[in-house]
């Protein structure tokens, strides 16, 4: 595979709404003519206000969504969004919802199985793991999907806001994982609101306005140019 993981090439999504037969549909272009580069080993920092494009951007680099201009490249690589609880189906039980999950991924079945004893124990949920999800806390749910998220391998973790979940202790815990994961060389994408953690964390940044990239490059460059922009 190549070392390029994933191209985006002059890529815009557009959202719609209303229906036509009644009045005029509103348009809404979420994301305008991006272009990057992610390659192996890349810790990507991804900042901007809310409602500006970041989590599209997720959704589109995941393969959940579609460019409707210009192209997305996925150079053979399997990608995770971490976005806990979603996707569960509540009337399934924490093992089964695992399963299903891991299998979003591009994980079979068996490997899923295989490798339920570490999300299990990771997440703490021995007792209750065979439970429908409907009677967990959502703490409970988060520690399982996070607990998928970071024990199944993958190309590409794609973080959305999250680096720490569940009581206190869980999250020293999990703040641990995932700072481990993005300093040991694999490929991250994380969307944050904390400059801090974007300029010790990751070796990329963009920064997305409007549904613009406004700056792209380090992230000590980049985090200093968004700041300048939201305190004025």
């Amino acid at each position: 595979m190549s070392d390029t993981v994933i191209t985006l090439k002059n890529v815009s999504v557009i959202y719609k709404s209303g229906l036509p037969i009644f009045r005029q549909r509103s348009v809404h272009e979420a994301l305008k003519d991006i272009s990057f580069e992610l390659n192996h080993g890349d810790s990507l920092g991804v900042i901007g206000r809310n409602g500006v494009g970041k989590s599209t951007l997720l959704r589109l680099l995941n393969g959940i969504i579609k460019p409707d201009k210009g192209e997305m490249i996925n150079h053979g690589y399997q990608t995770a969004l971490l976005s806990l609880t979603v996707g569960y189906d509540n009337n399934v039980s924490g093992r089964n919802n695992a399963i299903l999950s891991g299998m979003l991924m591009g994980k079979t079945k068996e490997e899923m199985i295989e490798q339920m004893p570490d999300i299990i124990a990771f997440s703490e949920l021995e007792e209750f793991i065979d439970h429908p999800v409907k009677n967990y806390s959502t703490g409970m749910k988060q520690r399982l999907g996070f607990a998928v998220a970071t024990q199944v391998k993958t190309d590409v973790l794609l973080i959305d806001e999250i680096l720490s979940v569940g009581d206190a202790r869980f999250k020293i815990k999990s703040e641990a994982v995932m700072h481990d994961k993005i300093l040991s060389g694999d490929t991250v994408v994380l969307v944050s609101h904390n400059p801090k953690t974007i300029t010790k964390l990751c070796n990329k940044a963009v920064w997305i306005e409007h549904g613009l990239i406004r700056k792209q490059g380090d992230p000590s460059d980049v985090i200093k140019a968004y700041e300048e922009f939201v305190t004025k």
